[in-house]
């Protein structure tokens, strides 16, 4: 049995908690007498974790969840951009558990029976697959003296999941290169400090020499990534690099800068990371109603990266 946990269940060699037992004794339900693959029991146990991590924060005892505390998890998913079909299957592996709980006595009634899952129509889902960025990367043309920072863009974009308005106003003043850092300021004027990519951090040392030939203007002088005529970019020019990118590629999405923010949410996600994480890399407030923010150290959410990010996971550090 150990040789099949997922990493949603991943218990070490300390003493179980009760909620971690209660997960193993899921996935055996899953694998065994449910008869699912083993991907998909471990996509139902990161799904499971995110709630429990949820509800462990509330101070909230597994047996005793209600609808609302679902509903929140729910919709703090879709304000993080998360696509519809990552949020029906994280919405079924929640219904299987509290469907397990009932039938094992933990519970007497089902919190999630009346949660509707999103509608699945073609123009939905604009979250790109890891295949997709690849492509549009690779769809750079090679030899173009904007080229290296066009894929720095990218990079910076799916792997820090920054808003384009946050990208276009990145500051070299505010970006440390050796702790591969950058200070970004989102909405309402509030500064957060984001972990950068190895990949991107090499990017961009590679772009800086190319820059540095610019006529930089007075109002492009601290910024990162500049135009031509060496003033900063807007956020129009930054969509029509994302999405001829993206046509060159041959990728029929609807595909915007913010598409990557999406994906980068939806993917870390899907690969397990820590939802307050995600949270805070993103900008997002905290899901909590009763209890203060929940910070997490830089080391911490660069952990959650190198561990959870597809880019970041090639990266031997």
């Amino acid at each position: 049995m150990d040789s099949h946990l997922s990493p949603g269940f991943n218990a070490g060699p300390r003493p179980l908690k009760p909620t971690e037992k209660i997960l193993l004794d899921f996935e055996a339900h899953l694998l065994l007498e449910r008869n699912l693959s083993q991907n998909t029991a471990s996509a139902y146990g990161v799904d499971v974790a995110h709630l429990i991590d949820f509800i462990e924060a509330e101070g909230i005892d597994i047996t005793r969840i209600s609808n609302d505390h679902i509903h929140t998890l729910l919709a703090t998913i879709r304000d993080m951009g998360i696509s519809p079909r990552s949020q029906a299957r994280m919405i079924a592996g929640i219904r299987s558990f509290f469907r397990f709980l009932r039938t094992e006595g933990y519970i007497k009634t089902d919190p999630s029976e009346l949660i509707e899952s999103p509608r699945l129509g073609r123009d939905l889902p604009d979250v790109l697959s890891v295949e997709e960025i690849d492509a549009m990367i690779a769809a750079i043309p090679p030899g173009k003296e904007e080229s290296p920072r066009n894929h720095a863009i990218i990079e910076t974009l799916y792997g820090s999941g920054l808003r384009v308005s946050e990208l276009v106003d990145a500051r070299l003043s505010r970006l440390n290169l050796d702790d591969a850092l950058l200070i970004v300021e989102g909405k309402g004027s509030k500064q957060r400090i984001v972990p950068v990519s190895p990949v991107a951090i090499d990017l961009i040392r590679d772009y800086l020499p190319m820059r540095q030939r610019l006529n930089i203007k007075p109002q492009g002088d601290d910024i990162i990534f500049l135009n031509r005529r060496g003033a900063p970019l807007s956020r129009v020019m930054v969509f029509y690099i994302i999405r001829d990118l993206a046509a060159a590629a041959g990728i029929g999405k609807t595909v915007s800068p913010h598409t990557l923010r999406h994906s980068f949410a939806t993917h870390l996600l899907e690969g397990g990371a820590n939802l307050r994480a995600i949270q805070e890399m993103l900008g997002h407030e905290s899901i909590a109603t009763t209890e203060l923010y929940l910070h997490l150290d830089r080391s911490k959410l660069r952990k959650e990266l190198l561990e959870h990010h597809p880019h970041y996971k090639s990266v031997n550090l």
